[in-house]
């Protein structure tokens, strides 16, 4: 279909959080580095961000700047008690039978954070969706992670990554002790204007394309229509490239964004 059409060897707005397509923005690059760098140092960074602004692309990033010292834990339905919660993560940490009872579980996380420090590996724990989180005490849990550690380092690293609900909720004082663990923050803010055209450029070079194939007023058109959220660009400009080749058009132009426009019931 398109993708013939276009010069093109893969969708290039495709809905997965692939890391090849991440354009590194100029937040995005400073979210990637504080992530990197928080990682590194066994830290616990707070990530939050608009739906569909990149975070879990960010992730996928984070991942595949990792390497084999690393054993990355991701939870991606965070909807669980304190006790659930650390049931999941012994699992995650090849713990075969997690005990029943707090105590016995936690000195098994423990001895099996302190084996991965002795082989040479740092846990990566990722909360993706943190806002769902259904208990103040899951956080509880969450924080006194930072506690198992030795004199110089902690033994894991934690990422809680979220909508801006997540911040709100945090802001209260009930999670001061919390707040006070976090090593590093970033809230993640939509492309800017500017950046829209150098985004599209990107995925689409990306997936074997050349640049420019989405003429100026279609850009606008487009940041109109997202406010820059990446997902959003990415919905509709799927949708352009469909119209396009339904019509025979080389480049994306106001014409065929209109008709995008309309169908997005935004006319």
């Amino acid at each position: 279909m398109y993708k013939e059409f276009y010069g093109l060897t893969e969708r290039p707005f495709s809905k997965t959080p692939d890391p090849r397509f991440l354009y590194l923005s100029q937040q995005h690059k400073e979210a990637l580095s504080r992530l990197i760098y928080a990682v590194e140092e066994r830290d616990l960074i707070l990530l939050t961000g608009e739906i569909g602004c990149g975070k879990t692309t960010l992730s996928r990033a984070l991942l595949d700047e990792l390497d084999d010292s690393y054993k990355v834990i991701l939870l991606i339905n965070p909807r669980l008690s304190p006790m659930e919660f650390l049931r999941s993560l012994a699992v995650r940490l090849d713990i075969d039978d997690p005990a029943r009872f707090k105590a016995e579980l936690l000195e098994q996380i423990a001895n099996a954070l302190y084996s991965l420090y002795e082989q040479g590996q740092c846990p990566v724990l990722i909360v993706d969706e943190a806002q769902l989180v259904p208990h103040k005490e899951t956080f509880d849990e969450i924080r006194l992670l930072t506690n198992f550690q030795l004199d110089d380092q902690n033994l894991i690293s934690v990422v809680l990554m979220g909508q801006p609900e997540l911040r709100k909720r945090l802001a209260h004082r009930a999670y001061e002790p919390l707040r006070q663990r976090f090593g590093l923050q970033y809230d993640l803010k939509p492309l800017a204007h500017e950046e829209m055209r150098d985004y599209l450029d990107y995925r689409i070079e990306t997936a074997g394309g050349v640049k420019n194939l989405f003429q100026a007023d279609a850009v606008d058109m487009l940041y109109a229509y997202s406010a820059g959220i990446p997902r959003k660009i990415n919905h509709a400009a799927t949708l352009a490239l469909l119209e396009g080749y339904g019509r025979d058009k080389t480049r994306i132009d106001a014409v065929v964004m209109n008709a995008v426009m309309a169908e997005l019931n935004m006319n």
